[in-house]
């Protein structure tokens, strides 16, 4: 079966990552989580809910045709976990959303969590690293850092929504970036909105 990690850092966005673990999870894979500690505090002051709400719901009946979903969360400081390995195969790691801080240490090559050291391994082993930053404006420092990081193998996806599929919830508009990760990751979404498609 296949497996997907999913890294949340503090930054603003936390519905991005949360539809992201839902839509990998209705595909069947086996999804991989791990959670900064401001993470979990910008899902709860954007949300309302705590993480551990949000994964309870998914694993509940969020897999194919509304079966338990298959979740695992490593703790952020957990460095035995098996996804800090390059011998522990992924067919992809998102960092959704992606802060600064993150993107700096990846960069600088730098890991002081298990979020910086999953990037890493995905960056040395060559598979998909896709990095979802939310911020703006970008600086100088944070621009170059990206540069690098795209020139080591990362996408650079940032989290700018698509509005010609006429969105009518938050959720849809955040399902246009998802569907964009989905996208690059090689499990497209059935729900996706294709540009002229019908013509």
């Amino acid at each position: 079966m296949e497996r997907y990690l999913v890294c949340i850092t503090g930054a603003s966005g936390a519905l991005y990552s949360l539809r992201l673990i839902s839509a990998l999870a209705a595909k069947g894979v086996i999804v991989h989580l791990t959670c900064s500690a401001w993470g979990a505090r910008v899902i709860l002051e954007e949300t309302g809910r705590p993480l551990g709400y949000w994964l309870g719901k998914i694993r509940a009946s969020g897999g194919p045709n509304r079966a338990p979903a298959i979740v695992k969360f490593h703790p952020a400081d957990d460095f035995s976990a098996p996804i800090a390995s390059g011998s522990f195969r992924l067919q992809g790691t998102i960092i959704v959303p992606c802060s600064m801080g993150t993107v700096g240490s990846l960069a600088s090559g730098a890991c002081s969590n298990l979020i910086h050291r999953a990037g890493a391994v995905a960056l040395k082993e060559g598979w998909p690293l896709i990095l979802v930053p939310r911020e703006t404006p970008l600086s100088l420092v944070s621009l170059k850092a990206f540069v690098s990081l795209k020139e080591a193998g990362a996408v650079i996806l940032p989290a700018c929504p698509s509005f010609y599929s006429k969105p009518q919830s938050i959720e849809q508009l955040a399902d246009t970036v998802v569907n964009r990760i989905m996208d690059r990751l090689g499990v497209p979404s059935e729900r996706a909105f294709r540009w002229n498609e019908a013509s």
